[in-house]
């Protein structure tokens, strides 16, 4: 199946515009992705199968028409929210699934996810070794992008996303007010008139078209649901402005759909397959999301597409409940609290909702719906789909070049080892043109090695991880993948492949000498220094996410992109020191000649 088909739901699927800030998709052209409701069944009728809600559908007024005691024409009672068959059964899926194979349905389902690529460059950049050049190169072995320095306690950076144009001095010309940039100085000439000058030069240069482009991709890329009123407005105008030339170089390059309206655009990323390690998180706490949280969200998701605007949180709740699945799938209680404030918050953060309560036992609160953009963020209709694993699959499908180029433009590496035989040989025949394309309309910069390819961002803005980054975990993780390099590392000509086994004692090991030699010199917080179990899993969490390592029914591998992060290698590396690390037991000490001094012989 081809990911524009799935994207757009093939011929379940009509389209429109948005004719005010809220509702209105699918009421005259084809710039919004909408599946249309199949035609009501009668009274007492069950659940019509797939599907994703439309603009067609009745409201509110109209079920204020029926008596009261009496069904609507879909089977409601008056004044009930019409869920969505789709999302009722997506709901379903969720519920029934596993921790790991939810956040694989949530990245299919809603393609929402943003890239993840590694900073900062090896140095030399994409060096060589030996004369050999950087393709020839493992990461094993090659060039490194070591900080020597210890980590600092340091305030956490703000959240992700792109810093506009001030990188980039091409974008410069580019302002989207009557205000000029920068803070006004006894060297600043005095303001003109927004009449006199025109801030933005009519016949805008080459350069700075280039610059804008490439600053709005990298925004999509980022965030795949931009508004005008959210907070990456400041990138919507130049959404529009090049709306064509991105759509046309997103369908090319990774076969992603793009839809932009009045009011917002939509990139439809395609779900990147089962174990890509992607989830949804509260976007203030940062905390994961469960099978639970998941379906609430698409219950909610179900609701919303067709309610009021002005909706009292009582009525939706209530509405949810209704529409449970059923116990038999194990979705529990819908009164669990932080699942549910999971959900909303998530929605809110989408702008799908506005003024949810801090206190959800509101019952007389009334949120603001916009069913435009509960519209869009379906990726695809799950009526496609047969159950959780057929959607998951169908969305990652792809030829053999865009899955390619998609795994590069949205991880932080590529292992040839980890491609099917048909993607291996496109990356192959292409391990030039296809990164440096991507590289082109990204702004990134191309890493080749011999294990395979890496796109990276020295800006650290088109990732939702970065290594080094602020807090314990991070840094923890980022010494520990240092350590463990130095520990197993390969020696030149040994036939290892990607991956190479860490034990889980040396994992505890060296962890342990971190803690102690870094830990309160560096302002760790407390609770890590006091549970060395949540460090561990939070540190090697952080460097599976980032691909530096994996799993497998064997234990913990370390995978060669990690040594980037590691010195350059030492042949000859002395045993570990450290009071928690394993010695060498081949290894005879010999004792010291002459005594320490103060010390008897």
């Amino acid at each position: 199946m081809k990911q524009q088909e799935y994207a757009t739901g093939a011929a379940r699927t009509a389209g429109g515009t948005s004719d005010g800030r809220t509702g209105g998709a699918g009421r005259s052209t084809t710039d919004a992705v909408v599946v249309v409701r199949e035609p009501a069944r009668g009274p007492g009728a069950g659940p019509v199968p797939g599907g994703a809600a439309g603009a067609d559908a009745p409201q509110d007024a109209d079920a204020a028409a029926v008596p009261p005691g009496e069904l609507s024409p879909e089977g409601l009672l008056p004044g009930e929210l019409s869920p969505d068959p789709g999302l009722l059964r997506l709901a379903r899926w969720f519920a029934e699934a596993a921790p790991g194979t939810a956040d694989d349905l949530c990245a299919a389902a809603f393609g929402l996810y943003p890239a993840r690529h590694f900073g900062a460059a090896a140095e030399p950049s994409g060096g060589t070794s030996g004369g050999a050049s950087g393709d020839e190169v493992s990461w094993w072995h090659g060039p490194t992008a070591h900080t020597p320095a210890p980590p600092r306690a340091r305030e956490p950076r703000t959240a992700p996303g792109l810093r506009r144009a001030r990188r980039d001095a091409a974008a410069l010309p580019v302002v989207l007010s009557g205000v000029k940039q920068g803070k006004p100085g006894r060297h600043r000439r005095p303001e003109r008139s927004r009449g006199a000058v025109p801030l933005v030069p009519q016949d805008r240069s080459a350069a700075t078209t280039a610059a804008e482009r490439r600053i709005a991709a990298r925004l999509l890329l980022a965030h795949p649901l931009v508004t005008a009123s959210g907070p990456h407005a400041d990138g919507f105008p130049l959404i529009r402005r090049h709306r064509d030339w991105l759509a046309e170089r997103f369908d090319t390059l990774l076969g992603y759909p793009l839809v932009v309206g009045p009011w917002h655009a939509r990139l439809h990323k395609a779900g990147p397959g089962p174990g890509a390690v992607r989830r949804l998180e509260h976007p203030a706490t940062g905390a994961p999301f469960t099978p639970g949280g998941y379906t609430r969200l698409a219950l909610a998701l179900a609701l919303l597409v067709d309610a009021p605007e002005q909706l009292p949180l009582g009525r939706l709740l209530a509405a949810m409940d209704n529409a449970d699945p059923g116990p038999a799938t194990g979705t529990g209680d819908l009164s669990d609290p932080s699942d549910l404030a999971m959900a909303l918050a998530v929605l809110a953060d989408w702008q799908v909702l506005a003024d949810v309560p801090a206190d959800l036992t509101d019952a007389s609160a009334v949120l603001t719906v916009d069913r435009e953009l509960a519209r869009a963020v379906p990726a695809g209709p799950p009526a496609l789909a047969d159950d959780a694993a057929d959607l998951i699959r169908h969305a990652a499908e792809a030829e053999p070049g865009t899955a390619v180029r998609r795994r590069l433009a949205e991880t932080p590496a590529v292992l040839t080892a980890d491609l099917p035989e048909d993607q291996r040989a496109w990356l192959r025949d292409h391990r030039y043109s296809g990164p440096a394309a991507l590289a082109e309309f990204l702004g990134l910069e191309a890493e080749q090695r011999a294990e395979g390819v890496a796109l990276l961002d020295p800006a650290e803005e088109l990732t939702d991880l970065a290594l080094s980054g602020a807090g314990t975990a991070a840094q923890a993780a980022l010494l520990l993948v240092e350590r463990l390099v130095e520990e197993v590392r390969p020696l030149p000509g040994e036939t290892t492949g990607a991956d190479v086994p860490v034990p889980d004692a040396l994992i505890d090991g060296v962890l342990g000498d971190i803690a102690d030699e870094y830990g309160l010199p560096s302002g760790w917080r407390r609770d890590y220094l006091a549970d060395r179990t949540a460090l561990r899993r939070d540190a090697l969490d952080l460097l599976h996410r980032m691909g530096l390592i994996t799993t497998r029914p064997s234990g913990w591998l370390l995978r060669a992109p990690a040594a980037r992060y590691a010195p350059a290698p030492d042949l000859l590396p002395a045993p570990g020191t450290g009071r928690h690390s394993r010695r060498d037991p081949d290894l005879t000490i010999p004792a010291p000649a002459t005594p320490h001094a103060g010390l008897p012989a």
